[in-house]
């Protein structure tokens, strides 16, 4: 885990659409200080993207010009990036990695407030039953910064904004330091 001397922590927030990650990023953004990336923000703002998909209702993401367009703010750290997808990213980026997961019947009435039907609708339910990006979060970087953790309600949410402010405020540019941190993450009962 590569820290790149940076002075404070870059963290991942991903999860299926509607399991509370730009919610759990602001706040956390918020009580922190750091800096919050929302990507499709981005991406629909500096205009990152290869045209819109008709069939999900979404831009086509082009991951190399927001690659491009991130370096710089990851490298000086302090930032939460916000994200459904995350295995195109570069690993040296990120320090912590959450992965939020909300119960299937939850995340179909969240989904369905936000007009998600058809397809996009089936998908992301199917995400989430398959845990595809908690594979794809192990599969992109050392399983020992990846943490899921349950966005199934507001004291969910409450209990993951307090974990996380606590790794914030333990974490160290000496990896050695930040291995207990992770360690006590992990065994959060979520």
């Amino acid at each position: 885990m590569a820290q790149n001397n940076r002075r404070k922590p870059n963290i991942l927030i991903t999860g299926t659409p509607g399991t509370g990650k730009t919610t759990m990023s602001s706040a956390l953004a918020e009580a922190t200080h750091l800096r919050h990336i929302e990507v499709g923000e981005l991406v629909k703002q500096k205009n990152l993207h290869n045209g819109w998909d008709e069939e999900f209702n979404c831009y086509v993401i082009n991951e190399d010009l927001l690659c491009d367009e991130l370096e710089d703010m990851m490298e000086e750290g302090g930032n939460i990036v916000d994200h459904h997808g995350c295995d195109f990213f570069p690993e040296r980026w990120f320090d912590h990695v959450v992965v939020l997961q909300t119960d299937n019947t939850i995340l179909y009435d969240r989904l369905s407030k936000r007009c998600y039907t058809g397809s996009k609708l089936t998908n992301n339910i199917e995400c989430e039953i398959f845990q595809v990006l908690l594979e794809e979060a192990k599969e992109s970087y050392p399983e020992d910064i990846v943490v899921a953790m349950r966005s199934d309600s507001i004291d969910d949410m409450t209990r993951n904004l307090d974990a996380l402010k606590d790794w914030i405020t333990g974490w160290s540019p000496n990896p050695s330091d930040d291995d207990n941190m992770h360690s006590q993450l992990k065994h959060i009962d979520h």
